[in-house]
């Protein structure tokens, strides 16, 4: 069974970005990103897909799109977060890395969820929703980046059912 698995990296407000942009540089968090999902595939929506303008290397690459006709080179378009789950069924794990529409579907279905929470809030226009009573923080590491901007890494699961 796959664990899937949602990386994000909020604001203090629990932005993610604005204009299909990240409004802050955190270069850590670059890194921490590449390292967790290479080797894995990462599920995105096709604005995801765009503000980053090419498939990421190392990584199956699967964008969810409502448009039948929409084709990018070494990418799997789908139609549903269903359907893109079928596709790493197989997987050990599977990282769901945006956006908001994308994020909000997969957290009924997500097993854990790696954060980057920014402690500082910035002009935002797509947010991660709310997490709820159902996770559970299992890890948190708090750190200050070159440039002086407050962050924690954490891992939260969902509690058994």
């Amino acid at each position: 069974m796959t664990l899937l698995t949602i990386i994000v990296a909020t604001d203090a407000g629990r932005g993610i970005g604005i204009d299909n942009t990240l409004p802050w540089k955190l270069p850590e968090d670059m890194a921490r990103f590449k390292r967790l999902t290479t080797g894995h595939p990462v599920i995105m929506g096709r604005k995801t897909y765009d503000s980053i303008g090419r498939p990421l290397p190392n990584r199956r690459n699967i964008v969810i799109t409502r448009n039948a006709a929409w084709r990018a080179d070494g990418v799997e378009a789908v139609h549903s977060l269903d359907q893109a789950r079928a596709l790493v069924a197989a997987e050990a794990e599977a990282f769901i890395i945006g956006g908001a529409q994308v994020y909000a579907e997969a957290l009924a279905v997500t097993d854990q969820v790696i954060l980057t929470e920014i402690g500082q809030a910035f002009a935002c226009d797509a947010f991660f929703p709310p997490l709820g009573a159902e996770w559970q923080e299992l890890e948190r590491q708090e750190h200050v980046s070159a440039n002086g901007l407050p962050y924690a890494f954490i891992t939260l699961r969902r509690r058994p059912a």
